[in-house]
């Protein structure tokens, strides 16, 4: 992993416009989730939090289907030929050997089953604890303190990637966590009058909010370190990472789309082929692997949770609700997956702090929708957000 103050071209230009596009898209579907999952669990009263994670999670299975289907469509990539390749990075990145080298070694399926099974174990504490979070804290604390991650992720990256402590970055995430705490503990005065009965409402459906923050601190700081050890054991290495114009290897051929991954390498040896991955592929696969095991595992706490009288397996009971949980089904994967793949293109930092750009989304549409009275505590908070991330993209010119 390269020292912060080494970063590449392929990284300065953030991953090209797609890597912005996916940026883009994963903010606007983390506020869907977000509302949808209170809406279904307050206003519907639906509240089985572990069943909503589990269809939710189960559902990541389809980012990779879905992503191999729209390249079969749009592009002329040969499914073998993927398959191929992610097969041989998988193997090169699980036996220790260099994954920019195409190796005839068996894919390690236990190895790479046990990796999955731990990265969803990983990923699904701070998930769960989210789902029910957002019972009992309003959806913008459980937003704010959420991302909070992004200071906890800076600590895990200095820790764990072994990278240099930053003054500019440290600032920035610093800028950013006061930004959280100024939207979360501002002045909640709203500046309509009718602002306070709905505020009134949203104490009544959400009694303990205290109990709620605490758990989304706790799955925030987990979340982070998720970030971290995917970054570090399971994305691909820097210099693989989507790119839009030679860097270290000056004689790799780049896309003229500008927006792959490149992991075209000179054959040196005859166990060596040249071979090339689309933009996203690779994470959207160990996603969806993620999702399969969710769906193939994570059933047996339901159905301990329904013996035991603690939460009930129940569908839904009209078209309304069903409608609702699909949207978060959705929404969860349009995020996860693009949160996946800005994991291994910008890093543990950036990402972190980019996504605080969904309070700011939370709070429009917290506004849009009567919630929460816009006020001068707000305004101040999401613009240290933004802020903070401005900061972030530009230290990496």
């Amino acid at each position: 992993m390269a020292q912060c103050e080494r970063e590449s071209p392929v990284t300065s230009r953030l991953g090209g416009k797609t890597a912005l596009v996916t940026f883009v898209a994963m903010i606007f579907a983390f506020v869907g989730e977000t509302q949808l999952t209170q809406y279904v669990q307050t206003t519907l009263g639906y509240q089985h939090s572990f069943f909503l994670f589990y269809v939710a999670h189960s559902s990541f299975a389809l980012s990779f289907p879905l992503h191999l289907g729209y390249l079969l469509l749009t592009t002329h990539h040969s499914p073998r030929t993927m398959m191929s390749g992610l097969s041989s990075i998988i193997t090169a990145q699980l036996t220790l050997q260099d994954p920019r080298i195409v190796h005839s070694s068996p894919f390690p399926l236990s190895r790479f089953l046990v990796v999955i099974l731990v990265m969803t174990a990983i990923y699904s504490i701070p998930a769960l604890l989210w789902f029910i979070a957002v019972v009992y804290a309003p959806v913008t604390d459980v937003t704010a303190i959420w991302n909070a991650n992004a200071f906890f992720a800076y600590v895990f990256s200095v820790k764990l990637l072994n990278l240099k402590w930053s003054l500019i970055r440290m600032c920035a995430v610093c800028l950013a966590t006061v930004g959280v705490l100024t939207i979360v503990y501002g002045d909640s005065t709203p500046s309509s009058t009718t602002a306070p009965v709905v505020r009134r409402t949203i104490v009544a459906q959400t009694s303990a909010p205290l109990f709620g923050d605490i758990l989304t601190l706790v799955a925030s700081v987990i979340y982070s370190l998720y970030q971290v050890l995917y970054k570090k054991y399971a994305a691909l290495p820097s210099d693989l990472e989507p790119a839009a114009e030679p860097t270290q290897y000056s004689h790799i051929p780049v896309s003229a789309a500008g927006d792959e991954e490149i992991l075209s390498l000179p054959l040196l040896a005859s166990n060596q082929v040249t071979y090339a991955l689309p933009f996203g592929l690779h994470p959207n696969f160990l996603t969806a692997s993620m999702g399969v095991c969710t769906l193939f595992v994570l059933w047996v706490p339901l159905t301990v949770l329904h013996y035991y009288g603690i939460e009930e397996f129940a569908l839904p009971s009209d078209m309304v609700t069903f409608v609702a949980i699909a949207g978060i089904c959705i929404t969860g994967v349009i995020f996860n997956a693009g949160f996946m793949i800005l994991l291994g293109v910008w890093g543990p930092i950036v990402t972190s702090v980019g996504s605080l750009l969904t309070i700011v989304l939370t709070l429009i549409s917290d506004l849009m929708l009567g919630s929460v009275g816009l006020t001068a505590w707000g305004l101040l908070g999401a613009g240290m957000i933004v802020g903070a991330f401005a900061v972030l993209a530009y230290d990496m010119f």
